[in-house]
This record gives structure tokens, sequence and C-alpha cells, in this order.
């Protein structure tokens, strides 16, 4: 079970952790959110617990809470600039439908 990361992505994760050196990782994790049910929440991780998984990607540790292992596992992360927006976009395998905005995701 893992999270993959593009070249875009690894890039500006990698800015970020630069910005901050007290950082030890990036969490990717989920919660309730949207007229779906669950969307991302990301952050700088600046420590890691006992319930938490981590491992490296493109050379960057991912922590991921075990609870959201299951929903997100093969998870493609990738960053992309929309016009004058800048984003990370998921491409998860076990998403079986999201809402309409693109917000939030379901899981079996």
């Amino acid at each position: 079970m893992s999270l993959k990361l593009t070249e875009q992505a690894a890039s500006r994760i990698q800015y970020f952790l630069q910005q901050d050196t007290k950082a030890i990782g990036f969490r990717v994790k989920v919660k309730k959110m949207g007229c779906s049910g669950w969307g991302y929440d990301v952050s700088l991780a600046h420590e890691k617990t006992d319930d938490d998984v981590a491992f490296q990607e493109s050379g960057i540790t991912l922590i991921v809470p075990q609870n959201d292992l299951e929903k997100i596992s093969g998870t493609t992360i990738d960053y992309e600039k929309q016009g004058i927006n800048q984003v990370f976009v998921y491409r998860n395998p076990n998403a079986t439908g999201s809402c309409g905005c693109g917000e939030s995701f379901t899981t079996q």
C-alpha cells in the first residue's frame, strides 16, 4: 500500500519542505467533507504517531494515518497549474464517485 507522486508534485512538496526545516515529511489524510463524503487534507508533518504509516516516494517521506490508508492507497498525487491557480490533483483508484465540483469522493 502506498501513494505515488508525479515529478511535479514531488518538486512542489520538496519546495515546501525546504521552507520548513522542522518538517519531517508530507502528511496525507482524509476527512469528512463535501457532498460525497471524503476530502484530502495535506500538510507538512512535524511528527509521526504510532497510528501513522510512513514510506518514501521520490525522496520524500509520506505519512498517512493507518485508518486512511485503505481509502487512498494507490493514489497518484499530481501538481498542476490551472490558469492562475496551482493545485494538487488526486487520482484515486479507490474512488467510486465524486461530487460535481471535485472537492470530495466516495469509496466502497
